[in-house]
């Protein structure tokens, strides 16, 4: 196929390296000539850089590099184009532009494609005189590696283009998702999940951000933090995301921004590219400042009430490790009294079941990927106490590591569940509006945010029915709409369904 790219910046020039690498004839045009000539150079080492690594061999290093034609003019006629993909900058009239100049230029065969990352695929579409032959094609930087792309239909877009273009992005080695033209596509908008409800608990002051990506490492394996994250990619182009995202879908309250974002991006906070975000960065640069040590009482005798699973759990955990362990209703008078908390307060706990305030902590029962608990104080906690209750949930058995322990301030659900909460909660939602299907909203996350499983086969590890308890627990205890469950996740418990599963829709029943 021949392929042009208009756009030689760090998006033109990932799509070229990729497309010419996988067989295609790449032209690459730009407005500035530097531009072409700059990324054709950038290519090469790429290539080169391949070969060295053995992902390639030198003769495939040579045959990508002379498919790749440099244009002088991005507009030139071009009878044998196929499919051209602009990648120029995030502005509608200048995409408009671009594709009104192609669109006279070329023939009326050629398909078009935009890179958009936030712009509305129908919108520049709208601005064509046929914009029927127009899609996204919605990469991600670095092209090459991230082994994802979004197909995108417009409202008018030819029902032939959107397979055809699935079919091209697959045979060239990557993955591609089908995704209704909504604010953010698909995985901008699932991994609205994770950082708002980060800011959300950091509004809160239920822990710090050090604290809080601690949690998202190594309570739900996550490779980076919320806050580590908002800093690599930028604070500024975060909240953008939020912004609009939020905006695009009304005012969604799932999607609700913080307040804590608009006065770092105004302060020139962005994160790394700045040397300080939520964190510092740079030579001499201090680090998040290091957890206090354990230093309480781990004999102390620990009380876990109930009879439930989560408790029955804990228990056997605590008991495991060597702790001395009370069951039934009533704590002795030396007993820390630790209980298991799903979607709900300790404060609560307390009141309902007259439980001493003073030594009455929480614990989240997520099962841990790493050697992480979390217990959460409320304002009636001793000091001495909640130091006692950290060292006896540090304890571990047969002579493994000891846990580490975060301590966070009391909140419904604590940090970790609250995270996958809302992660589980906006795909969902993605699902149930039909904006992608469950399986590519999985695949989308994975691949394109490097969470350890996509957001509904998280929810399916917890089960069904008890991620709609988390919820329902959360936005009964909070009273806020964010937390409100899904009809997704709700209709897939009460059925018994996995989240994964798309379900029978209408259509399929028709004859």
């Amino acid at each position: 196929m021949r392929i042009r790219i208009v756009g030689a910046g760090a998006m033109g020039r990932g799509i070229a390296q990729w497309a010419a690498s996988a067989g295609h004839t790449v032209e690459l045009g730009d407005v500035r000539a530097e531009a072409v000539t700059e990324a054709l150079d950038f290519v090469a080492s790429m290539l080169e850089r391949a070969v060295a690594k053995g992902r390639m061999t030198a003769g495939e290093r040579t045959a990508a590099g002379e498919r790749l034609i440099p244009l002088a003019d991005p507009w030139a006629a071009g009878e044998d184009v196929e499919l051209v993909i602009e990648a120029v900058r995030e502005d509608l009239d200048t995409k408009a532009e671009v594709f009104g100049r192609l669109e006279r230029a070329l023939p009326a065969s050629a398909v078009f494609a935009t890179n958009t990352s936030s712009l509305s695929v129908t919108r520049i579409a709208a601005t064509l005189q046929d914009p029927s032959r127009l899609a996204g094609l919605h990469f991600f930087n670095p092209v090459p590696l991230m082994r994802i792309v979004e197909v995108v239909p417009g409202a008018a877009t030819r029902p032939d283009i959107p397979p055809a273009l699935t079919a091209l992005v697959e045979s060239c080695g990557h993955r591609a998702v089908t995704v209704a033209d909504t604010p953010g596509f698909l995985v901008n908008h699932a991994g609205r999940g994770l950082v708002t409800e980060a800011l959300a608990l950091l509004e809160e002051s239920v822990a710090d951000p050090a604290g809080i990506d601690r949690i998202a490492r190594d309570v739900l394996g996550l490779r980076m933090g919320p806050f580590e994250l908002m800093d690599l990619t930028g604070l500024d182009v975060t909240a953008a995301v939020i912004d609009s995202i939020w905006q695009g879908f009304r005012h969604e309250d799932r999607l609700r921004p913080s307040y804590l974002t608009p006065n770092r991006v105004a302060g020139g906070l962005h994160g790394r590219k700045t040397g300080r975000g939520w964190f510092a960065y740079g030579p001499g640069a201090p680090g998040p400042a290091p957890e206090a040590p354990v230093t309480g009482d781990a004999d102390r005798p620990a009380h876990v009430p109930g009879d439930g699973p989560r408790a029955v759990a804990l228990r056997a955990a605590l008991t495991a490790a060597g702790a001395t362990v009370g069951a039934g209703r009533e704590p002795s008078a030396e007993a820390v009294v630790l209980v298991p908390v799903w979607g709900t307060t300790v404060a609560a706990a307390v009141a309902a079941h007259g439980l001493p305030a003073d030594r009455t902590f929480g614990v989240d029962p997520l099962p841990p990927v790493g050697r992480r608990r979390v217990l959460a104080v409320t304002p009636a906690s001793g000091p001495a106490a909640a130091r006692d209750a950290r060292a006896v949930l540090a304890r571990a058995d047969n002579g493994a590591e000891p846990y580490a322990v975060s301590v966070v301030r009391d909140t419904a659900g604590s940090v970790a569940q609250r995270l996958l909460a809302s992660v589980v909660s906006v795909a969902a939602s993605i699902a149930e509006r039909s904006l992608a299907a469950p399986a590519d909203i999985d695949l989308a996350v994975t691949t394109g945010l490097g969470y350890p499983v996509g957001p509904l086969a998280w929810g399916d590890r917890i089960g069904a029915g008890q991620m709609l308890e988390l919820s329902r627990s959360l936005y009964a205890t909070t009273g806020d709409p964010r937390h409100r469950p899904t009809r997704w996740v709700t209709e897939r418990a009460q059925l018994g369904l996995a989240l994964t599963d798309p379900g029978t829709t209408p259509e399929a029943c028709a004859d």
